[in-house]
């Protein structure tokens, strides 16, 4: 999902319409880095911020765990809570403005995936998902690195919106970066995120102690 609020009515538009297609634009496998990390965690309560279509949600809350998902897109809600109601699972998914969007949960584990932000907000809203875990949470993250523009893979056109260890080194600096990683995959997510890709993967860990 790419984010800016100053695209916002554009963008929103966008994604709903590209959610409307009848298949899955990213599939219904959840992401692979994710589901590993899920399958050897204990469910507890999870945020996912620009889910989509609930690949990633509905995954987690086969796994047991409490599932809280946020997009900006009401086509996309409506596809992922009849997709759960198909697989017997609930999840609780809000349509927002990520910036404006406020809660009073904190989580065990926040999951960024593919979740792209114009550089300002970006900044806000990591520190915003820090400020929302629980003590010994754990943030998940993959998105692409800005590697990306040389291929055609999937992601956004504008470099500014790509990521790299820096960039994450910065925003997380609150959190223990317990792995961090840039990497060459070959991405197979429907048709938009498909073939050689270059992501990065982090998973950083709030202090327990205060």
């Amino acid at each position: 999902m790419i984010y800016g609020k100053k695209y916002v009515p554009n963008m929103k538009e966008f994604w709903n319409e590209r959610y409307a297609q009848k298949e899955f634009v990213y599939g219904k496998l959840p992401n692979d880095f994710l589901k590993k990390y899920l399958d050897n965690q204990c469910p507890g309560v999870i945020l996912l911020p620009s889910e989509g279509e609930g690949r990633n949600a509905i995954y987690a809350a086969k796994r047991g765990w409490e599932v809280h998902a946020v997009d900006f897109s009401e086509t996309a809600r409506q596809k992922a809570l009849n997709w759960a109601s198909e697989n017997k699972v609930q999840i609780n998914y809000q349509v927002a403005d990520l910036e404006e969007w406020d809660t009073d949960m904190k989580f065990d584990c926040i999951a960024l995936i593919y979740a792209h932000y114009m550089p300002d907000l970006r900044t806000r809203l990591h520190r915003k998902f820090v400020s929302l875990l629980k003590p010994g949470g754990t943030i998940i993250l993959e998105t692409f690195s800005k590697k990306q523009t040389e291929y055609i893979t999937g992601g956004p056109k504008n470099p500014d919106m790509l990521y790299d260890s820096g960039i994450l080194k910065q925003d997380f600096n609150e959190l223990k970066i317990d792995f961090l990683q840039e990497r060459m995959i070959n991405i197979e997510e429907g048709e938009f995120h498909n073939g050689e890709a270059s992501v990065i993967r982090m998973i950083a860990k709030k202090s327990v102690s205060p």
